[in-house]
């Protein structure tokens, strides 16, 4: 469920990237842990969850040409079901990532994303999980202090979802002096730009406050298919020693939850809310 590297992510960071930095691979490794407390649903009974992740990657920047990279993605989320029927068990996640970025003579910056992922239960199988997409955009620097444009993805859905497209906003604004507004990788969330607000406390410390609403859904056994769906709001304290580095804590809750499942037509089985979710956890960030 934590997908905080997502494929937005990495094609934001890769575009912009590639306008600014020198030419040459850039490898990357990220992780992190999340728990989210126990949460009473309103069916009755509660869970709780622990979820991990990682992703490593590489980058080739091409400042005059069209920069290009692959990842990959690798997480599990193990859910605990107490005083209730367990509707799904672990949910695991994998996911291959290719990218392509570059920018124009006229400063427009441009990013191409395609994907294959797989997200399934304990019981379903990888290839009952898999689908495939594109997350693209563009963007122009506006003035010395703001880079904005717009995006789009799309995915192939899973049970009655015949597929599923969004439209995002691509932001990075240095508004005030310490302060910024950007969309990109929140953590402690997932699917996708998330809308963070952060202040640098120093040149090496930073305080952030991330929100997103996410809908996350999975292959289940038999068919069926399960949803987690809630919005995140994460407050993260972030130590960034160099450009190369980045070890972070963070804490909040997943409000306005809800828990699914559907069978293969997209009929809805069961479906239940549950309590607003603690949660904390760690993450960290290297390339080089």
């Amino acid at each position: 469920m934590m997908r905080f590297l997502t494929v937005a992510a990495m094609s934001v960071a890769a575009g912009a990237a590639s306008a600014q930095a020198p030419e040459g691979w850039i490898f990357s490794f990220d992780g992190a842990y999340l728990n989210q407390d126990s949460s009473d649903t309103n069916g009755g009974g509660s869970f709780s969850a622990d979820r991990v992740y990682s992703r490593v990657g590489a980058f080739k920047r091409n400042p005059g040409g069209i920069s290009y990279g692959v990842s990959a993605t690798f997480g599990q989320s193990d859910y605990d079901f107490s005083g209730m029927p367990a509707l799904w068990d672990k949910v695991d996640e994998r996911s291959v990532t290719v990218s392509l970025a570059g920018r124009t003579a006229n400063g427009m910056r441009w990013f191409v994303a395609p994907s294959v992922r797989s997200r399934y239960a304990s019981g379903a199988s990888a290839s009952d999980g898999r689908s495939a997409g594109l997350f693209a955009g563009v963007s122009w620097e506006v003035g010395d202090n703001l880079v904005i444009g717009p995006a789009f993805g799309a995915f192939e859905g899973l049970g009655g979802d015949d597929y599923d497209a969004f439209p995002a906003l691509l932001l990075d604004w240095e508004f005030a002096n310490r302060w910024s507004l950007s969309t990109g990788p929140t953590l402690g969330a997932s699917q996708g730009p998330g809308l963070s607000l952060r202040y640098d406390v120093s040149d090496t410390w930073g305080l952030t406050l991330s929100a997103r609403q996410e809908t996350n859904r999975f292959a289940l056994a038999g068919g069926n298919v399960g949803q987690d769906k809630s919005v995140p709001v994460v407050m993260s304290l972030s130590y960034d020693p160099n450009p190369g580095m980045s070890f972070v804590v963070f804490a909040g809750a997943e409000v306005d939850g809800s828990l699914a499942v559907e069978n293969a037509t997209g009929a809805t089985l069961s479906k239940q809310s549950y309590d607003t979710a603690p949660l904390m956890g760690v993450a960290f960030s290297l390339s080089f």
